[in-house]
């Protein structure tokens, strides 16, 4: 696939889809990874003599303008690490950021006139938005297929460290997924039952695969009938393909899901009634790191429990800094994810932490991602 660099940037104009969809709060970002992200793209083709038209979206507008969720403190941000003016919608500049692309219905829908209008800005189109490809709006494909087209520098990285684990890794493999539903990561456990040595299980799924054991989890969130089967079957798969599948054997629990909630440690199989699992315990997360320790490739999607409160974070936490600490190529894709090595403190020690959650796992599972399949097309 081509990149930025094979382009011939030096005075053209550059349209650059960046994923800048960033958490506000109350209209101040509260986490600026994805404008960092971006900024390497658009200082290359500064540096090499382009004006760059940025554009990307925020949030879920469904086609409508809602103020709180205009791109215009993401300007100003883009701005102070870029260290040059970035001028902001119908401004003018040799950088500018279009307005929230969801503002227009147009977008979600893939629409031609749209395209248009955005080709229209531009002399060259540089996919760098991870998080969208796979996506088939009409910036991340509509574009593509209009102008020249090439991937960023982030794109590029992020496509290059996917294949590293997916199609080179290097044994002890182990993968390790947190998150709520079994059958929202079933396509990614089937994925890796067939690459990985071991994966190993936290977060809200855990208590699906204990119930599909007959095990009783209390109070715990867990999947009905039809979750619990897929459960089995991922579980079965796995031993098939001599794959282990590893759950947690303690948990940390709770009657209530507040800060202040009182917590205990228990066996995973003897949650008391009427309380809930809402993290792993200790000993699988000293266990878990152990692995990690021997482990050569590690990936990481989705947290081990409630990590956004005190009294359920340590069991996430304890995962991330054991991530940190092997000397495995470790990639670490998903927002929640992303937020815990970041909380964490240990982003830099991660070989990649992507961008992308949906785009991550649709990758993770074969599936085609419209944005990268367009920038393989010739532009018309």
């Amino acid at each position: 696939m081509k990149t930025l660099r094979d382009l011939p940037v030096e005075g053209r104009r550059v349209l650059v889809r960046a994923d800048l969809n960033v958490p506000l709060d109350d209209g101040r970002i509260a986490d600026d990874t994805r404008i960092r992200a971006s900024v390497p793209t658009v200082a290359y083709l500064r540096e090499h003599g382009a004006d760059v038209v940025v554009c990307s979206h925020l949030g879920r507008p469904k086609g409508e303008v809602r103020p709180e969720l205009s791109l215009r403190p993401v300007a100003e941000r883009l701005s102070e690490l870029l260290g040059e003016p970035v001028a902001f919608a119908a401004e003018r500049g040799p950088v500018r950021l279009l307005e929230n692309l969801r503002f227009d219905p147009r977008e979600e829908q893939n629409d031609p006139a749209l395209a248009e209008e955005l080709a229209a800005q531009a002399d060259l189109f540089v996919s760098d938005a991870f998080g969208t490809v796979h996506r088939a709006h009409a910036s991340t494909v509509g574009v593509a297929r209009l102008l020249p087209s090439a991937a960023g520098l982030l794109l590029a990285a992020e496509l290059e460290a996917f294949e590293r684990i997916l199609e080179h890794p290097e044994h002890p493999f182990v993968v390790i997924l947190g998150g709520a539903k079994v059958a929202d990561k079933i396509g990614v456990i089937q994925r890796f039952t067939g690459l990985a040595d071991a994966i190993l299980i936290g977060g809200a799924m855990t208590f699906t695969f204990l119930a599909a054991d007959g095990v009783g989890v209390g109070a715990s969130k867990h999947e009905d009938a039809d979750g619990q089967e897929v459960a089995r079957r991922a579980a079965a798969e796995a031993g098939d393909r001599g794959c282990e599948l590893v759950l947690p054997t303690d948990v940390v629990v709770a009657e209530r899901v507040e800060a202040d909630a009182s917590t205990q440690v228990v066996a995973a199989d003897a949650i008391p009634d009427g309380w809930m699992g809402l993290d792993i315990g200790p000993e699988t997360a000293a266990a878990y790191g152990r692995r990690f320790g021997q482990a050569r490739t590690i990936f990481w999607n989705g947290p081990m429990g409630v990590f956004e409160l005190e009294p359920f974070a340590a069991g996430t936490l304890a995962v991330a800094h054991a991530v940190a600490e092997s000397a495995a190529v470790s990639v670490v894709g998903g927002g929640d994810s992303l937020a815990a090595v970041n909380r964490a403190g240990v982003a830099d020690l991660i070989t990649h932490v992507s961008t992308g959650g949906g785009a991550a796992l649709e990758l993770v599972e074969g599936r085609t991602l419209p944005g990268v399949a367009a920038l393989e097309e010739e532009a018309a």
